[in-house]
């Protein structure tokens, strides 16, 4: 017990520092210095566990895709970047062919639908998703949504 708080002790820093851990119950969770310009020396007070406080790791999911919810973020995204020209945007414009991509762009294209819908699209599937509509109904069977 010594050793854990010696190393705690060494590990502080200067103004405030919080260690956490999983430890016995009579472990320190906390440690916390304050500069009370005592004979210039910083006061460590000692947080001892609360027995009461339970942590919790709270996640939740937007809201239920639909397919309409899928093309709407499709096309949303599509529309914010910068190379395409949302006058010519569909659903059914081809990439390359109609809106003037380059493979490059695709990609990009590609890995911003990864970070939109969160999951990555691998390099086979990307090859083929070559218009947006191509893209709602990747991410629609990849979701398990059907209308």
């Amino acid at each position: 017990m010594a050793a854990l708080v010696q190393g705690i002790r060494n590990s502080l820093t200067r103004n405030y520092s919080v260690f956490t851990g999983t430890f016995a119950k009579s472990a320190v969770v906390g440690v916390q210095t304050c500069n009370r310009y005592v004979k210039n020396t910083p006061q460590k007070t000692f947080i001892p566990i609360n027995r009461n406080v339970i942590n919790w790791r709270l996640f939740s999911h937007g809201p239920p895709l639909t397919l309409d919810l899928i093309k709407e973020r499709v096309i949303l995204v599509l529309k914010l970047y910068d190379k395409v020209d949302p006058e010519k945007l569909t659903l059914e414009s081809h990439f390359i062919n109609d809106l003037g991509l380059d493979s490059l762009d695709h990609v990009e294209v590609i890995m911003a639908m990864e970070d939109e819908f969160g999951f990555e699209i691998p390099d086979v599937d990307a090859e083929k998703l070559l218009r947006p509509a191509d893209i709602v109904r990747y991410v629609g069977d990849r979701n398990d949504i059907y209308e």
